[in-house]
This record gives structure tokens, C-alpha cells and sequence, in this order.
């Protein structure tokens, strides 16, 4: 794996980690990206801190909680962890000394594009993969996010993005696997991979990672990002297989 993808910059990634999955509105107040997308999903609607706020904290915080209850959204902070830097390390224990609650540990993998190919397994026969720039009726049927079926506004947040496209996997009629990727700055993010329960244990995450990594270099990109909640040790088993090393994690706080 090149050196220079284990060594770029935290803030950085996060950056085109958001520009993957946006909100639908956004407001910079000085280093905090305040994100809303009608409460459908954490990175959607939260600030994402990459730096100082450009005020005072407690103002600062103040501005954020006015801003999401004109939105009829709760407050909630994104916070990149691993060498971030003190002011960030601050602003993360500040908020903690002052009620919000901290959930949900994601680690954010990345790896080359190329060794990714060259770890996966010879492609499976009998599957077909369409690729769309919307989500279509059968992609949506399929995607699943924390286990619940998608509310109406999440095709809005889905087409966020730099020109997302959307990957479903078919055995013979059936579809099976759902992605969705999306290129920033040479980087895909792979988001959304869902099996459903019944086809599960058959390789096809495989697949439809395979898929979108297939479609991610036709339209250039060299290195790939995956973000995984800690716990899910399945899906850090299947990647870490394929290349993948943690870059840095990132958690959620919220208020009671």
C-alpha cells in the first residue's frame, strides 16, 4: 500500500468523507461543518468538528443547538479521533464535561484500489451487476440502514454526493447485494453494502464490493474508504482480508 494513503491527513479524509455523504444542508461555522438531511443518518445530521468553531465554545455550541431546533433535528457532534491534533481532543472532553454523550465508534479503513483487486477472490459465476446513478426501486428494497427499512427522505440524502452511483447484484432474478459508491479527489467511499439476512454466507458482500470497486476506477479512483462501526466484526473480519487497515476512527455525542 502506498505510504503517502496510511499517512494523509485525518481532517483531510474527513473532508472527502463528507463530500460522500453530505446533508442536504450544510453551514460552515468556522471549522464545524453543520450538516441536516431530515435525520436520516448520523453523518447527515451532525457537525463534523475539523478544527476551532471561530468563537467561543459555549457560544459556539449555543449556535449549533439553535440551528438544528430551527430544523426540528437534535444536536449531535462528529468527532474524528486519532492523531487530530489537542484542539480537537479539547473540544471532545469539553463536550463531554458538559452532558453530551458519546456513541456509536466507527473506524474509517482505507486501502489502495489495486490491492483490493488483487486480494479478492476469482469473481463467482451466474451474477449480474447493474449500476445506476439513482437508487432505483429494487436498490431501495434491499438497502437496509441499522436494520430498518429507508424512510421517505432518504433518496434525497442517498443523491448527495459527488455523483453517487448505486450497485445492486443479481442471482439469475433475484437481486441479493446493494452498494453505493461515490469518487472524491481520487478517493471512492463504499457505503451502504447491504445483503439481505436470506443471502448471506455466499459471498456475495464480496461481490458487490468487487463491483463498486470495478465501477470506482473507470471513473478514477486509486484509493478507497469503508467506514464500520466498531462492533461489526464480520465486516472489519471481511475487509481487513482484502487489505483494508484502520486510518482513524471518528464517534457521535449527543445531549440527553
Amino acid at each position: 500500500m502506498p505510504t503517502e494513503q496510511l499517512t494523509v491527513d485525518v481532517l483531510i479524509l474527513e473532508r472527502i468523507c463528507a463530500r460522500g455523504w453530505p446533508g442536504i444542508e450544510q453551514w460552515w461555522h468556522g471549522d464545524w461543518l453543520l450538516r441536516a438531511g431530515h435525520g436520516f443518518t448520523g453523518r447527515a445530521n451532525s457537525v463534523l468538528v475539523l478544527g476551532h468553531p471561530g468563537a467561543a465554545l459555549p457560544t459556539a455550541i449555543q449556535a449549533v443547538r439553535a440551528w438544528y431546533a430551527a430544523r426540528k433535528l437534535p444536536p449531535r457532534f462528529q468527532l474524528p479521533t486519532g492523531a487530530v491534533g489537542p484542539a480537537l481532543e479539547e473540544i471532545d472532553a469539553e463536550l463531554f464535561d458538559r452532558g453530551w454523550q458519546q456513541f456509536d465508534d466507527v473506524v474509517v479503513l482505507v486501502a489502495d484500489v489495486r490491492s483490493v483487486h488483487d486480494q479478492l477472490p476469482p469473481p463467482a459465476a451466474g451474477l449480474r451487476v447493474t449500476i445506476d446513478e439513482l437508487p432505483d426501486p429494487t436498490w431501495l428494497s434491499l438497502y437496509e440502514y441499522r436494520g430498518k427499512s429507508l424512510p421517505p427522505t432518504a433518496i434525497e440524502v442517498l443523491r448527495a454526493g459527488t455523483s453517487p452511483f448505486f450497485v445492486t447484484l443479481h442471482e439469475g432474478a433475484d437481486p441479493v447485494a446493494v452498494a453505493r459508491g461515490c469518487v472524491t479527489d481520487g478517493w471512492v467511499g463504499i457505503t451502504a453494502v447491504t445483503v439481505p439476512s436470506r443471502f448471506r454466507r455466499r459471498g456475495f458482500g464480496t461481490e458487490v464490493l468487487r463491483a463498486a470497486i470495478n465501477r470506482s476506477e473507470v471513473l478514477g479512483a486509486q484509493r478507497v474508504y469503508l467506514q464500520v462501526s466498531r462492533d461489526n466484526s464480520g465486516a472489519l473480519a471481511l475487509y481487513g482480508g482484502l487489505g483494508f487497515v484502520e486510518h482513524h476512527g471518528y464517534h457521535y455525542q449527543d445531549l440527553p
